[in-house]
């Protein structure tokens, strides 16, 4: 089994935020990076797999501040020296795809593999609706404003067509696209170049470049493994089981897990893809690690502030929550991974809102109590 770390992106801690602005001050902003600084190299040393963060904009209250995926992830890669970076991930709908293609392309080289990508579609409404990268894109995120039925298709069509220009700029030299949102070249071709037709490809016989490539191209074959960000739906897990990519549930139900799995199963088999059941999908959830049943209380009810004042409006659920001391949170993952049966688990932790030496104490008693009853460490000291 693979552990990887993933944080929300909090800025300040509970006081802080409940004083205002807290995403733009100057002082908890550089706090923050110097905390995610040495939660990356404490976890490069423990063994973890990866470090993930997901992307968020217009943050000002200091909830989720991980305004550029690849930016980050690069600052993630910089300080682990063994370690992945995740990007949980790029929203998709607020993107030009070739550019995503390209810029994931360009940090698996500047990591040299030490890189996965995943893709979201967007909950937020206020940021989505800004940086849509087509007029009139939203979020998933009902808007009194507008039909959620025909926003939701249309960010779901956006997101889904995104995502095959980016496996379509991964796997060919040079490519066309015509699609319901995306054209790549646009309709009629650009203007070419005698260098095109010298030392390049996609320029026909009449100097219009018809076809277009990414530079660079992957340094992993044929591409960074990929994720999908946060599958609570059938209809997600049908298209990453068709897609190839790798949902992530953080849901304690397993009946409702189970179905998940089997139903990725049957799709991927229908689509020709043969995934060993481990690789299905990850689950994982929010990581409180403590015997003492009182700070079990004290953490529980921090991190459901956290929750009820910033993600329940949202419409997002509480993730699924892995409370308790060593033998309990096992027992827990235990029990999930008999049912299961997957290779990575994903640990939100309390990033930002508690303080390092709190959740630096916690990230130590897991792998040193929990990890060694999963997996063993490799010879580059990760747990798999």
């Amino acid at each position: 089994m693979r552990f990887h770390l993933m944080q929300t992106g909090v800025v300040g801690r509970r006081h802080e935020i409940e004083a205002g602005m807290a995403g733009q001050r100057h002082d908890l902003y550089q706090r923050f990076l110097e905390e995610v600084r040495g939660y990356v190299r404490l976890a490069d040393e423990l063994g973890y797999a990866s470090y993930a963060q997901p992307e968020h904009h217009l943050q000002i209250e200091g909830f989720e501040a991980n305004n550029h995926p690849g930016m980050f992830s690069l600052f993630v890669g910089t300080h682990a020296k063994r370690m992945k970076a995740t990007v949980m991930g790029y929203t998709l709908p607020t993107h030009n795809p070739l550019r995503v293609a390209e810029e994931i392309a360009t940090l698996d080289h500047m990591l040299k593999g030490r890189l996965m990508v995943g893709f979201t579609r967007g909950y937020h409404a206020r940021w989505v609706d800004s940086f849509a990268a087509l007029r009139g894109v939203g979020a998933t995120t009902p808007d009194l404003a507008k039909s959620h039925d025909a926003q939701d298709t249309a960010n779901r069509e956006i997101f889904e067509e995104s995502l095959q220009v980016i496996k379509k700029a991964w796997a060919n030299e040079v490519f066309s696209h015509r699609g319901k949102y995306w054209e790549f070249p646009p309709n009629g071709g650009s203007a070419g170049h005698p260098a095109y037709a010298q030392f390049g490809k996609g320029q026909d016989a009449d100097g219009i470049v018809r076809q277009v490539g990414i530079a660079p191209r992957c340094y992993q074959q044929p591409h960074p493994r990929i994720f999908g960000g946060f599958a609570s739906s059938m209809r997600t897990v049908d298209m990453w089981a068709r897609e190839g990519g790798t949902p992530i549930v953080l849901a304690s139900d397993l009946d409702f897990c189970a179905t998940l799995w089997n139903r990725y199963a049957e799709v991927a088999a229908r689509a020709g893809r043969d995934v060993p059941r481990g690789d299905i999908a990850a689950w994982g959830g929010f990581l409180m690690l403590t015997p003492d049943k009182e700070r079990q209380r004290q953490l529980l009810e921090e991190h459901t502030w956290f929750w009820d004042k910033w993600f329940i409006p949202h419409g997002q659920r509480m993730p699924n929550v892995l409370i308790g001391s060593a033998d309990e949170i096992a027992e827990q993952i235990g029990r999930a991974h008999e049912r299961l049966g997957f290779n990575d688990l994903f640990l939100m932790f309390g990033q930002g809102h508690l303080e390092p030496e709190v959740n630096n104490e916690e990230l130590v008693k897991f792998m040193e109590e929990v990890a060694p009853r999963f997996s063993s460490k490799d010879a580059e000291g990760t747990f798999v």
